[in-house]
């Protein structure tokens, strides 16, 4: 530290005799402009040997770390040495510098791995160009995703600059959302700018999840309450009017009677059907395992095979495919989706197989009139039905389950006729 402080030193003696030259170089004008020149170029020759000399040896340094001790990152990890070997051993005290090339290159992987999408939109004759800049936003461009590139480009190119907001855009899984930000900048005299892209479907996912289970749990505890003693009142009522039969016109007796056993089959019914929400907010906590697919599908096959007497097709490539994941709650999640197949159409389809990344992915396919368009959005909502004695409960319990192990769900649209969902771990 010393000798590195010398240096510093040396370096502002050095700056501050230079700079007292310059002062000095007015105060010799009356002289003849050779002789000045001369006598100026001998006075700086020993300032400037001691800025050189010094600045030199700084930047032969090795950098050390910056942050709590004051150090420099580029010295984080220590250099290894053979046990007792000196610095003059190793050629010297200090270590080289990384070049402006191995800079360029870390810059380099460093934007190529970053987690979020990261676009260039070049603005020629006010039209922008959009290009992808790394290996997320190539991703989210490349087939399986965005179902249609050239609409995000535009989506991109028209978001203003620095503020951030939240898109969506159509992939192959449906409607995908995510949050954007754009900067503008100028690189080399273009204007340029650059879009930063998050998808966040998955998170903003989880958390209607958890708001639509506590708001569940609420209701369905405020419910019960009320419900509990309109039911115990209504018996206690009934067999009040059965003990005062005899006091008790028959046709009064009659309508009371109506009256309160209809109370009472209201309650039951109320009972049963809050019940049922109640189980949204009670699934039990995912217990993985490692589940081979072939074997579970072919429980499932065994299990609805009466139901659908050969119209239901299951196929897993490549046959050993294997995931960790709750079997029961794997299970439960295809039954309520084919379901919902068997009410809707004659045949069904239920295909695993991996997608881009490594990700496991489930198809589940029938031949029904699908999902209206206009209702895509809202059919795993809780509470929300197109038939006319649903409940709303089983998407949503779909949707809740595959969320508990770690995966998303969505409505894609079929290419041809029928509904078509994507279960993604």
């Amino acid at each position: 530290m010393a000798s590195e402080r010398a240096l510093k030193l040396g370096v502002a003696a050095g700056v501050a005799g230079l700079m007292a030259l310059s002062v000095a170089a007015d105060l010799l004008s009356p002289l003849p402009e050779p002789r000045r020149i001369v006598l100026c170029g001998l006075l700086a020759l020993a300032p400037a040997s001691l800025l050189w000399r010094c600045l030199r040896r700084l930047a032969l340094r090795t950098p050390r770390m910056e942050g709590a001790t004051g150090r420099h990152p580029a010295a984080a990890a220590p250099v290894a040495r053979p046990q007792g070997a000196s610095d003059a051993q190793l050629g010297g005290d200090v270590a080289p510098p990384p070049s402006l090339a191995d800079a360029m290159l870390s810059l380099e992987a460093r934007l190529e791995h970053a987690p979020i999408a990261l676009f260039r939109i070049d603005h020629a004759a006010g039209v922008g160009a959009v290009a992808p800049l790394n290996a997320a936003a190539r991703r989210l461009l490349a087939p399986g995703r965005a179902s249609a590139p050239q609409d995000l480009h535009q989506l991109l190119a028209a978001q203003p600059v620095g503020q951030r907001q939240l898109v969506s855009f159509d992939t192959e899984r449906g409607a995908e959302r995510a949050l954007v930000a754009v900067s503008a900048l100028s690189v080399q005299g273009a204007s340029q700018r650059l879009a930063a892209l998050m998808p966040v479907e998955s998170e903003l996912e989880a958390e209607a999840l958890n708001a639509w289970r506590q708001l569940v749990q609420v209701l369905t505890h405020e419910i019960m309450n009320s419900l509990t003693p309109v039911a115990s009142l209504s018996r206690t009522a009934r067999g009040l009017l059965d003990d005062a039969q005899a006091a008790l016109p028959a046709d009064i007796h009659a309508d009371l009677g109506t009256a309160l056993d209809a109370i009472a089959r209201r309650a039951a019914s109320l009972v049963d059907f809050v019940g049922s929400y109640r189980s949204l907010s009670t699934v039990p906590q995912a217990q993985p395992q490692r589940v081979p697919l072939e074997e579970l599908f072919e429980r499932l096959k065994a299990l609805l095979e009466p139901q659908w007497q050969g119209r239901l097709s299951f196929s897993v490539e490549p046959a050993s495919l294997e995931v960790m994941i709750d079997p029961g709650q794997l299970e439960q999640a295809l039954i309520n989706l084919l379901k919902n197949a068997a009410e809707a159409g004659t045949q069904a389809q239920v295909s695993a197989r991996l997608s881009r990344g490594g990700r496991l992915r489930i198809d589940v396919s029938d031949n029904g009139p699908g999902v209206p368009e206009a209702l895509a959005a809202h059919i795993f909502t809780p509470f929300f039905s197109t038939k006319k004695q649903g409940r709303g409960i089983g998407l949503a319990m779909v949707r809740h389950l595959v969320h508990a192990n770690g995966g998303t769900v969505r409505h894609a649209r079929q290419v041809g006729a029928g509904a078509r969902f994507i279960l993604t771990f």
